[in-house]
């Protein structure tokens, strides 16, 4: 099959309408496995397969792409280079977007080897190429765009080739096209400045996050809030977090929080300042941002309590992300009733508002009770048992009724959260005292799809894998639930049928 691929190139070469064949070469590349592929693609020439890119049938157009990719990938990035590196410059410039991402994700792979991307950066027209297609209509040609030039700025010759004055005014010149094209230069740049402190210096003099923090302050209220978003990159790095800490942005981004009260408009922009804080205390310290900043934790407090959907849904989200650690369990446990308001007002939305907040407000009940093995200290299992409490008057038949709702995902938040204090002897004792509800675990005719099965056999398993079940359940139940763990998820009990010969 090797040698028919290159048969069919030589013959390819030499027809006027070779369609039929392209798709028989498309067929032969395809069944080569890739390795063998790799041996004969390195002595071939692909010239007649660009050449034929040239032209206004999209058939033809699509088979050459389809075969190119192929072809290509079985080459080693510096052989790509060296030899077709005028032919992918010049796909940059082709009119079809399916050829402008062949091109751009094959320098993407030269990009990764460090013998093959000097090749590159020593071509500016190529980088100016790759720079206009940010500027694209096509989002899937502007994104690998944005990951080819983030890859070549992964070492200090690529920063230097990309951050020189002639490419620097082209990434200027693009940001100009739009406000779209404005924020995808901002994402290839923040991108880059997380990398490494060395990268972050680069973007700074060149300017970019000075005019991004400048559109915090203005007047747009959507491109404040996309302003913000693009910010909390930079926390996602030890360095980038120094940054904004030191440029006292940090700071500035708490005041936003503050004075939204007075902002009319704030709704537009809020839910991004309280992302940017959930996701700063997540990646730093819980503990630190919320009592360096109450203003956050107090704005998503109220979020929850409010009646605004939106706001709702980021501040169960971000309840949710903080009651995941330890540290965070530990800060929302110190604000007192304040967070006992809160716990109640969840016990009320997982019941009572539209489909989508119920899911996510599960979500975050079963964030907050879990508790690991290793973090299980008497303090610890008597705050999440009290959190548990607080949700409704009777929590268990609350949340077995919701496990009974036709609606599968408010079905599976139900066994999450079961699942999550399943691992605590408080959570047991309440599972055994609740009448027939060990008989519904067991009983797998109550999960219809294969996510339900999923989830009630994680529940089985979490409550299996603890050292205290066969003495809180008894010994009868915990035979039951080792069974049924052993059984596995997807389990089907056997029924004898015998059939009868004869008639009426």
């Amino acid at each position: 099959m090797a040698a028919s691929v290159s048969e069919l190139l030589r013959e390819i070469a030499e027809l006027d309408e070779p369609l039929v064949e392209l798709h028989s070469l498309k067929t032969a590349v395809n069944t080569v496995p890739l390795n063998a592929l790799r041996e004969v693609a390195t002595g071939l020439r692909f010239g007649v397969l660009f050449n034929l890119l040239e032209t206004d049938d999209r058939e033809q157009i699509d088979v050459c792409v389809d075969i190119l990719e192929r072809l290509l990938q079985a080459l080693e990035p510096i052989y790509l280079a060296q030899t077709y590196k005028l032919e992918l410059q010049k796909g940059l410039q082709h009119s079809d977007d399916h050829v402008k991402v062949l091109a751009l994700t094959q320098i993407g792979r030269i990009a990764e080897s460090i013998d093959a991307v000097v090749l590159v950066l020593g071509s500016l027209e190529l980088l100016k190429e790759m720079i206009h297609c940010i500027g694209g209509e096509r989002i899937s040609v502007a994104n690998e765009a944005i990951k080819s030039l983030s890859r070549i700025a992964q070492n200090k010759a690529g920063l230097d080739a990309l951050f020189t004055t002639s490419t620097l005014q082209d990434l200027k010149d693009v940001m100009g096209i739009n406000d779209v094209v404005r924020y995808r230069v901002y994402e290839l740049v923040l991108g880059i400045a997380v990398m490494s402190p060395a990268s972050l210096e680069y973007c700074v003099n060149g300017s970019f996050i000075t005019r991004l923090l400048g559109e915090l302050a203005g007047d747009d209220v959507l491109i404040r809030a996309t302003a913000i978003e693009m910010l909390t990159t930079l926390t996602q790095s030890q360095h980038g977090r120094l940054y904004l800490a030191q440029q006292g942005i940090i700071d500035r981004i708490s005041n936003m929080i503050i004075g939204a009260n007075s902002d009319p408009f704030s709704s537009f922009y809020l839910p991004n300042l309280v992302k940017f804080f959930g996701n700063l205390a997540m990646v730093d310290s819980p503990q630190q941002i919320c009592e360096r900043y109450p203003a956050f934790i107090e704005k998503v407090f109220e979020m929850i309590k409010g009646h605004e959907q939106t706001m709702i849904g980021v501040g169960l989200d971000t309840i949710g992300m903080l009651g995941s650690c330890l540290e965070g369990k530990q800060v929302l446990n110190k604000t007192g009733t304040a967070f006992q308001d809160v716990l109640r007002r969840l016990g009320s939305i997982s019941c009572n508002a539209s489909t989508d907040l119920r899911i996510r407000c599960l979500e975050t009940i079963a964030c907050l009770h879990s508790l690991p093995t290793d973090q299980q200290t008497e303090d610890l299992l008597g705050m999440t048992e009290s959190w548990f409490h607080a949700l409704h008057n009777h929590p268990m038949e609350t949340f077995r009724s919701l496990s009974m709702q036709p609606f599968p995902e408010i079905h599976i938040g139900a066994l999450k959260v079961f699942t999550a204090i399943a691992g605590q002897p408080w959570g047991q004792r309440l599972m055994i005292s609740t009448p027939g509800f060990v008989e519904y675990i067991v009983d797998r005719t109550t999960e219809a799809d294969k996510s339900s099965k999923d989830a009630k056999f994680a529940l089985v398993k979490a409550l299996v894998n603890t050292k205290t079940i066969a003495e809180i359940f008894g010994n009868q139940h915990y035979l039951q639930l080792r069974a049924y763990l052993q059984e596995g998820p997807y389990f089907v009990k056997a029924v004898a049928t015998v059939a009868v010969e004869g008639g009426e």
